[in-house]
Parts: C-alpha cells; sequence; structure tokens
C-alpha cells in the first residue's frame, strides 16, 4: 500500500505554485509520494489551446526532479481521449490511500466532473486556496476538506503564458530546468536567450 498525494493539472506550465502545493501537501499528509499527473487532454480546457501534452510532460519531469518524494507520472499523458480523473484514480493500485491535492477553484467545481460521487467516495481532498474562491464555497460543493498550509501565491499558468506572450520573463516563476526547456522549445512565445 502506498499513501499517495495526487496533484494533477494542464501544468502549462508547471510553476513554483505547483511545488509549494505538493510540498505542503507532504509536510501535512503524511504520504508516501506527491505524484505529479499532467492531464493528457483535459476535456474542462477543450478549446483553450493547450500547449501539446508531450511537451508539459517534458516540463512536468523537469519540475520535480532532484526530489525524493516528488514523481511525475505520464499515464494521463499517454491515454487516448479525454483524461477524467476518476479514471486515473482507478489506475492506481485500489489498496492505495489517495489524496487528490486541488486548487480551491478546482475543488469548487467537483461536482461538475466525470463521475463525481465515485471520485469522493475513493480519495480524500486537500485543497490550497486560490484567489477568487472561498473555503465556504468548497466545502459547500464537496464536503469536509483537509486545508493545506501554504502561502497564497498568486500564480497561475494562464498568467505566466500572457506574461510570456507580452514579452516579460518567467525564469524564476519556473524551475531552472523547465525554463530551460521553454527557451529551448520556444514555448509561450518566449525568444529569450541563456
Amino acid at each position: 500500500m502506498v499513501k499517495r498525494a495526487l496533484l494533477g493539472g494542464t501544468f502549462d506550465p508547471p510553476h513554483l505554485a505547483h511545488l509549494v502545493a505538493g510540498e505542503a501537501a507532504y509536510r501535512a499528509l503524511d504520504v508516501d509520494v506527491v505524484t505529479f499527473l499532467p492531464a493528457g487532454a483535459p476535456w474542462q480546457k477543450a478549446g483553450d489551446g493547450v500547449t501539446e501534452a508531450d511537451h508539459r510532460w517534458h516540463m512536468t519531469e523537469r519540475a520535480v526532479a532532484g526530489v525524493e518524494y516528488f514523481e511525475a507520472d505520464d499515464r494521463e499523458v499517454n491515454r487516448d481521449g479525454w483524461t477524467y480523473t476518476i479514471e486515473t484514480v482507478r489506475s492506481f493500485p485500489e489498496d492505495d490511500q489517495i489524496t487528490l491535492i486541488l486548487g480551491s477553484d478546482a475543488a469548487a467545481g467537483i461536482p461538475t466532473w466525470h463521475e463525481a460521487t465515485a471520485l469522493l467516495e475513493r480519495v480524500s481532498v486537500a485543497v490550497a486556496e486560490r484567489p477568487g474562491t472561498d473555503r465556504s464555497t468548497v466545502e459547500k460543493a464537496i464536503g469536509g476538506v483537509e486545508w493545506l498550509d501554504m502561502p497564497l501565491l498568486p500564480v497561475s499558468g494562464t498568467r505566466l503564458r500572457a506574461r510570456a506572450l507580452a514579452g516579460g520573463s518567467i525564469r524564476f516563476m519556473v524551475r531552472e530546468a523547465v525554463w530551460g526547456y521553454i527557451v529551448a522549445n520556444g514555448l509561450y512565445g518566449v525568444d529569450f536567450s541563456e
């Protein structure tokens, strides 16, 4: 049996707030590992111009490298069709104790997810507060959750992509290896030289 925290997302790009949430979960939840799962084809972001899954996977690998209790898992990027969290959870051994790590905005939206009731019966939920979604909204939507003690970081993939597209640097908002990958592959319109 593995006590596992799952931190899924688009990871477009994986940034420091993702890593801080993973660290907070590792410290608070007494888990063996925090598994970072980039979504293959996130159905709730259909039509949003999500960066190719292969790039998001390689950035996620680089984001978690060197942290012994973090791992990157590619099961969602290798799955055909839409990515549903319940299917991912079912792909782990039944005796794994799984906690989903979510931002408060995502947690409040769980009732709209595919097979939400079955998902909530299988996992526990730990939540990182995010601007714009308060605790009462989350608790009204899904009931009791564990709140992670972490600083409120106003960093999101949406903001980072917009900043990069406008010519701004996002270098120290992602790990250096992720920044190098973004530059090397010209992602988000970045054309900075090292």
